[in-house]
């Protein structure tokens, strides 16, 4: 026998009643946020790694995190988990029209275009501005800049090729050098740099998220690497002269190319 989502909502609610979990007892939504943060991310990194199981646990900590906040939300009197699935599901009724009514849309390309009408229906979004200030301000800053863009780039307002893009990515890289000089300005350059790469990533269609994480994965892989070669060799990163460990790095770099 396997428990049930009913299983869950009802565990969730005695670990927050009488005789339960006096750390569960104690949580709040706002208590709950960072945890809500973390089961995602971890699920998208079972995702990633392609096993079955393991999206499955992962999914289910991120489902525990919803089931957790609609219980106090029924404690409060604000919202119960019907709500939410009642929301959901209305929702995704309301934006697939080609498949529960009668509109139509044949490709992949229609259903964004319809779903985006609706959406900007539902949410009383009269200009382009006003659905690009929609874009949600917690989201992960490169990924809310690609969607900014994307939105722009909607009615027109884009660079017509990744090259283009990228003589913008200078001209930003000359004004954080004139910032720098002067020592003003520096935060707002080094956004607006920021800015143009995810424009030149999104023109590329590649993801600027996903782009930034196989960066830091490789600089952290040949940072090991160095560090292994230092140690080898009798010697300790913190007592190296940059010098010697610009040479090191760049040998790593050049070994690898080959």
């Amino acid at each position: 026998m396997k428990y049930t989502f009913s299983d869950l909502v009802d565990i969730i609610a005695k670990l927050r009643g009488k005789g339960g979990c006096p750390w569960d007892a104690e949580q709040t939504h706002a208590s709950l946020r960072r945890n809500l943060i973390e089961e995602a991310y971890e699920a998208i990194e079972a995702i990633d790694s392609g096993d079955g199981m393991t999206m499955a646990d992962e999914l289910g900590d991120l489902l525990m995190q919803i089931v957790f906040h609609a219980q106090i939300g029924t404690e409060d009197g604000a919202f119960t988990i019907d709500d939410v699935t009642d929301a959901v599901c209305t929702k995704m009724i309301r934006r697939h029209p080609h498949v529960f009514a009668d509109a139509v849309a044949n490709t992949s390309a229609e259903v964004l275009s319809n779903w985006e009408e609706i959406k900007k229906e539902e949410k009383k979004l009269h200009s382009v501005a006003e659905s690009m200030a929609s874009v949600s301000r917690y989201l992960p800053a490169l990924m809310r800049a690609e969607k900014v863009q994307g939105k722009a780039s909607g009615v027109g307002f884009d660079w017509t090729c990744p090259e283009d893009a990228l003589e913008k990515v200078r001209e930003e890289t000359a004004e954080l050098e004139t910032a720098l000089a002067e020592n003003t300005n520096i935060k707002e350059e080094i956004g607006d740099l920021l800015f143009a790469a995810v424009n030149t990533a999104r023109l590329c269609g590649i993801e600027p998220e996903e782009a930034l994480t196989a960066a830091t994965d490789k600089f952290l892989h040949r940072f090991k690497k160095m560090e292994e070669y230092a140690t080898k060799n009798g010697k300790k990163l913190d007592k190296m002269h940059i010098d010697d460990m610009e040479v090191l790095w760049d040998t790593l770099k050049n070994s690898h190319k080959k």
